[in-house]
């Protein structure tokens, strides 16, 4: 078949192109010049040696005329952008893949809404799906989503994902090209769950990390993971996906692997906010962004507007841009009157 597109040469785009390799030609785009040199020549990239089935690309459209299947890997603020550089070249016949776990909320800028000089509304969130379809002519969209930690992949440790679409052929598709011994593709018609799984996991991977930082063992944790499958499924729900679809590979599979380890980036920056660490010197840090910090802000209006009680998506907040006292926040949680244990279904 035809080369496989992937938009997107950091961690986990340059992970999805290695799985991708073992089983079709594959074409990556990335802006840097000097990246295409050394995938191209050299085989190599983020220290690792990759298959000479990948080949680098600086020209979008070249990805898009060379490619019917693309899997766009790139960070939500930068989404829509990227999608509207290519679009002028997509035609119906192709199949767009999105593997990017956030929300686009348009031009609103969260620094206003932190602030309260602005709200989010829940037609100003968009999924990167929607994104794709209001931005192109493609019609058959998808996502891959679920518990899938770039580094173990690289190193050739088995997995699991799941791709989401509406369309059948979407799926099979995406099993055909990634599906391995060693790695496992489910599917699911629940696109808009799907997203929303993957999109809310990252806020509580962050409080995990928090709790982590701060010296609490696994007790504390466990419970913030199932009380953050509570809210996930409460605001996913008012969003208008399946409740059901958060307790798959794309919500409480994803929830588990993130933020249980300090492996994703998400957890990584709760575990340091923990230790003390200040956002800025975090932020300044890291090479890639933290998908988390934009949605904890978007899931916390989101909240208000349906007049939601969502403590955990609060209280991260709180800790994150307000500097609220953690000690507090962990006495506050615990005495939270949650009701009953399971409330949600």
């Amino acid at each position: 078949m035809k080369p496989v597109g992937v938009i997107g040469s950091g961690k986990f785009g340059t992970t999805i192109a290695k799985l991708l390799s073992e089983n079709v030609d594959v074409l990556v785009f990335s802006r840097r010049p000097e990246l295409k040199e050394a995938i191209n020549e050299k085989h190599h990239h983020l220290g690792l040696d990759l298959s000479e089935r990948i080949i680098c690309t600086n020209d979008i459209q070249e990805l898009a005329e060379t490619c019917d299947l693309i899997f766009p890997v790139v960070p939500s603020k930068n989404f829509r952008k990227m999608i509207q550089q290519i679009s002028p070249f997509l035609k119906p016949h192709h199949i767009l893949i999105q593997c990017t776990k956030g929300l686009d909320v348009g031009a609103i800028d969260l620094a206003n809404v932190r602030k309260g000089e602005s709200r989010i509304l829940p037609k100003d969130v968009k999924t990167m799906t929607e994104v794709i379809l209001e931005e192109t002519v493609v019609v058959r969209v998808g996502c891959l989503s679920g518990p899938n930690l770039s580094g173990e992949i690289m190193a050739g440790e088995p997995a699991a994902t799941v791709i989401a679409s509406r369309f059948d052929e979407v799926i099979d598709l995406g099993k055909k090209v990634l599906q391995s011994d060693l790695f496992r593709v489910y599917g699911t018609n629940d696109l808009k769950g799907a997203e929303w799984g993957g999109v809310l996991k990252n806020c509580y991977a962050i409080g995990s990390g928090i709790i982590f930082g701060m010296g609490f063992g696994y007790n504390l944790r466990a419970v913030l993971i199932t009380r953050a499958i509570s809210e996930m499924v409460r605001l996913g729900h008012a969003m208008g996906s399946s409740k059901k679809a958060f307790f798959g590979m794309a919500g409480i599979g994803d929830m588990i692997a993130t933020a249980s380890v300090n492996k994703s980036r998400n957890f990584s920056v709760g575990e340091r906010l923990g230790k003390d660490e200040k956002l800025d010197d975090i932020l300044s840090s890291m090479s890639e962004p933290a998908e988390g910090l934009r949605t904890v802000v978007i899931a916390r209006d989101l909240a208000k507007y349906f007049g939601l009680h969502l403590p955990i998506v609060d209280i991260i907040y709180r800790i994150i841009y307000n500097d609220f006292d953690k000690q507090k926040a962990m006495v506050y949680l615990m005495n939270y009157p949650y009701t009953e244990d399971v409330d949600f279904l």
